[in-house]
Parts: C-alpha cells; sequence; structure tokens
C-alpha cells in the first residue's frame, strides 16, 4: 500500500442544496490540465468545414434499424417516457423569443442568484461559461440566440442506475429527464423575472455537444466512457444548458485528475459488451479523447435497455469522486477494481458478467445501417440493380415507382420540421402515439 503525494485539493458545494461542501484531495501523478485537452486551430478547422450534426437526424436509417431491433418492453417504455417529457420538450423550443418579465438591475451581476436558484430547484451542478459554438449542431446554430450558457446537471436516480441494462435502469434516464425539463423552463422564467433573456435547451432535444461546455464551466472532466466525470455523481448525471443574455462571471474549468486516473482505470473500457470504447486515447477532430466506436455501441444499446454499462461500471458513478480519489491517494489502486460490486452485470438472453467476464456476439450482430434513411435506400437499390434483381417490364416498373416513394418520403422527414423528440421515437411511432 503506497500513499500518493497530494497535489491540490478540490473543493465543491455539498450534493444537495444546504448540504456541507466536499474536498477531493488529487495525487500528484493525476495532474494534467483543466480543461479538455484540445488543438484549438483543429477545433475551429472541423467547425467551419465539418459542422456536427445531430446524429438522430443525421443517422435516421440507424433511429429504423434500432427501433426495430429494441424490445417490446423497451418500446413501451420509451412511449410512456415520451408521454411524460414531450410537452415540456416542446415548450422548451420557443423559450428564446420570450421577453423578460422586469426590468433588470442596472450592472448587476446575477451569477450569484442563478446558482442559488438551480440548486434550490433540484440541479446537483450549475456552472457557466460561453455558449460555444464550435459544438454546436449545424441545424442548431442560427436557433441558439444567447451567449452565455447555464450548464445544469441533474442526478439520475442511484438504485435505478445500478440496475442497467435493464428497462427499470433506462427509465431512470427518462425520469431524470422529465424533472430537469420542467425545473429548467422554471429556472428560465426566474431569469426573466430579473429583467433578462432565457432559451432552454431541452436535454431530450440538445443544440451541441454539451461536455466541452460542462468542462469550461468546471463541472467536471471528460471519462474514458466518453461521459462528464462530475464530483458528486460521476456519468450519472444528466445534462442540459440554458442560455441567456444576463451579466454573469463564467467558472473556470478545473483539473480533478480524471484524464490519468481513467487512463489507469479502465474500468469501463474492459467491462465494455460490444467493445466500443478504446484503450488509448486518440486525437478527434482536434480534441484528444478516448474515442467511442460507434458500430459497436449502437447495436448492443438497440437490444439491451440502451446498454449503459460504461456508466454503471465508473467507479466516480458508483462511489463519488471524493471517496475514489482518497482511496487513491492512501492505497494508489482503483476503487472496486476487479470487485463483482463494481463490475458485474447481467444481460437478459446471455447472463451474468463478472470481472474478466465478457458476452460474446457474432459479426453479424453488429451489422447496422449508418446514413440517413435516403441513402440507406440508395444503397439497399443499388445492390439490388448489381445483383440483377430488379426485373424489366411492369414489375419492375412498380418497383421503380415503390423506390422512388420511399426516398420522397424519406426526405421528407429529413428536410422537414425536425421533431424534437425523434432521439426516442421514429416518426411513424410519433405519430401513432400523438
Amino acid at each position: 500500500m503506497v500513499e500518493k503525494k497530494i497535489d491540490h485539493v478540490v473543493k465543491r458545494l455539498g450534493r444537495r442544496y444546504g448540504d456541507a461542501g466536499i474536498a477531493i484531495p488529487i495525487a500528484e501523478d493525476l495532474i494534467s490540465k483543466p480543461g479538455i485537452p484540445a488543438n484549438q486551430p483543429d477545433v475551429d478547422f472541423y467547425s467551419r468545414r465539418y459542422p456536427l450534426e445531430d446524429p438522430n437526424f443525421a443517422f435516421t436509417a440507424d433511429n429504423d434499424w434500432s427501433w426495430e431491433n429494441t424490445p417490446p418492453e423497451d418500446k413501451e417504455a420509451l412511449r410512456r417516457s415520451y408521454r411524460l417529457v414531450s410537452p415540456m420538450v416542446k415548450m422548451s423550443r420557443g423559450t428564446g423569443e420570450l421577453l423578460p418579465s422586469n426590468e433588470p438591475i442596472p450592472g448587476k451581476d446575477i451569477t450569484e442568484d442563478i446558482k442559488v436558484k438551480a440548486r434550490e430547484l433540484g440541479f446537483c451542478e450549475v456552472g457557466i461559461t460561453r455558449y460555444d459554438r464550435r459544438y454546436a449542431y449545424q441545424a442548431r446554430k442560427r436557433w441558439v440566440k444567447f451567449e452565455h450558457a447555464i450548464c445544469l446537471a441533474f442526478e439520475q436516480d442511484y438504485e435505478r442506475t445500478q440496475a442497467i441494462p435493464s428497462t427499470f435502469g433506462e427509465e431512470a434516464a427518462f425520469h431524470a429527464y422529465a424533472s430537469m425539463s420542467q425545473t429548467g423552463l422554471i429556472l428560465a422564467d426566474y431569469i426573466r423575472s430579473l429583467g433578462y433573456h432565457a432559451q432552454v435547451h431541452s436535454p431530450l432535444d440538445p443544440s451541441a455537444v454539451y461536455i466541452p461546455m460542462f468542462v469550461a464551466a468546471g463541472l467536471g472532466q471528460l471519462g474514458a466512457n466518453g461521459q462528464l466525470l462530475s464530483p458528486h455523481f460521476g456519468s450519472r448525471g444528466r445534462l442540459m444548458i440554458v442560455t441567456t443574455d444576463a451579466i454573469v462571471t463564467y467558472d473556470e474549468p478545473v483539473d480533478y485528475g480524471i484524464h490519468r486516473f481513467c487512463q489507469i482505470c479502465q474500468v469501463c473500457v474492459n467491462r465494455c459488451p460490444g467493445r466500443a470504447l478504446m484503450r488509448d486515447k486518440v486525437w478527434w477532430r482536434g480534441v484528444e479523447k478516448n474515442k467511442l466506436v460507434y458500430e459497436r455501441c449502437r447495436p448492443v444499446m438497440a437490444r439491451y435497455s440502451a446498454c449503459g454499462v460504461c456508466m454503471k461500471v465508473c467507479p466516480v458513478q458508483k462511489f463519488g469522486m471524493k471517496t475514489v480519489m482518497e482511496h487513491y491517494v492512501d492505497t494508489s489502486e482503483v476503487l472496486g477494481k476487479g470487485s463483482h460490486e463494481l463490475e458485474g452485470y447481467r444481460l437478459k438472453d446471455k447472463g451474468y458478467f463478472g470481472p474478466g467476464e465478457l458476452p460474446h456476439f457474432d459479426a453479424e450482430f453488429f451489422h447496422i445501417p449508418h446514413a440517413t434513411s435516403e441513402d440507406a435506400l440508395f444503397e439497399e437499390f443499388k445492390a439490388k440493380l448489381k445483383e440483377h434483381k430488379v426485373p424489366n417490364g411492369p414489375s419492375g416498373d412498380a418497383e421503380l415507382r415503390e423506390f422512388r416513394r420511399k426516398v420522397v418520403k424519406a426526405l421528407g422527414r429529413d428536410e422537414g420540421e425536425s421533431n424534437p423528440m425523434a432521439m426516442i421515437l421514429p416518426k411513424e411511432e410519433l405519430e401513432r402515439v400523438e
């Protein structure tokens, strides 16, 4: 047992409003730098030349495939979730147009007013930074009206999270989304009462990749699982943003030691059922990170209640950052690593997998479309032509007409007014539920 030398101590407010604050010791060998390692010119280049697209609209064929492969009990859970959160998500879309309800106090910085109110309402982590449009989705850049981003993290239920992957565990996320969607609307109303605009970016209708802004606001660091690891609940936090034109002061990024700790820990990498997490970091769009392999993640998520094993087995999620970092300082070890308590999980048709055990899937399991619906249709039709499966004459003409009908329908869905709930249910299912 080797005790580590402490470089610095990070002090944070308590988990809930009114709780005592915490102090997190960061070992000297974990120090890197605050924020996400990035080459800013590269980030600028990619944002201009290859802007981000919302994957729920860029890969509509994937969404359709995912729904077709979702188990019946999960489909019903998603329908229930849609009915629960849909009104609040749609309401958020128009919040940028709402006017303040009072005049502001000239020159007053309302940072503390916003933070206190947000925590009173139930948000556990609150930070403020610039809304970084480099991470905004192309289709939403003009929708975003204000430059200051209030970053808000809401805690997902602990007990349900430990049950993932399961329908019971997946519903924990939507319960959190429902609560924070409503709470975000209330917070925006409060900001308007102080004399400023407030635009709600719903957690189920994201305008951007949010984690870089949360890191810039000092609320955690990017973990090896591709999720924000925040002090109190690690990757179990659900994220949303409210943008405003209020007079505020920005927070600063904090080095929690996560970059190097994750490279030592590697539990999420080792336990991923689809082997979708990379052990070593790479540079991607100007950012250094453990890159997720989408094509190995999505097939597991679709069939196993959105999976979430990488969240479940993270020691920071399980025990909290303070406890994990104290244990590392005292012992040089990762708390819970190699134990069934941390690493065990069950897949409903595969059984239980403890430390060192992983499920097996054949190659066909990972074959998914990765395109828009219309592109997938063209590829399918091109394959038929190559294999001479489109006959001449009336039957071939009928098949061409059917192909045209499907493409027109797909184009109408992709280019029309996007439904902010399309990430939960495909369009046809949305129409039936409504």
